[in-house]
């Protein structure tokens, strides 16, 4: 019976710890493929928490441009498994 409240626990702790991993506002430092990488897999996590008022980015305002762009898909593309989880 205390599988569920011990779940519970883990998920909310994976949830505010991805959450806190999204990108903030402007920095000095050009963001490049492996944080687009990085800030896709944390993407979902980031827009909760815009959605619920939380001031987070969804994205890297000062970024390198197309290697950002193109680690940020990469990311997205992780957690839904890509073409490769598509069933027939």
């Amino acid at each position: 019976m205390m599988k569920k409240p011990k779940l519970s626990l883990i998920l909310i702790t994976l949830i505010l710890t991805m959450h806190s991993c999204a990108p903030e506002g402007m920095t000095y430092e050009e963001y490049g493929i492996l944080s687009g990488i990085w800030h896709g897999i944390c993407f979902p996590f980031a827009l909760l928490g815009k959605l619920f008022g939380a001031d987070v980015g969804i994205y890297a305002s000062n970024n390198s441009g197309l290697f950002y762009w193109i680690g940020f898909i990469i990311g997205l593309g992780f957690l839904g498994g890509g073409g490769a989880s598509s069933r027939r």
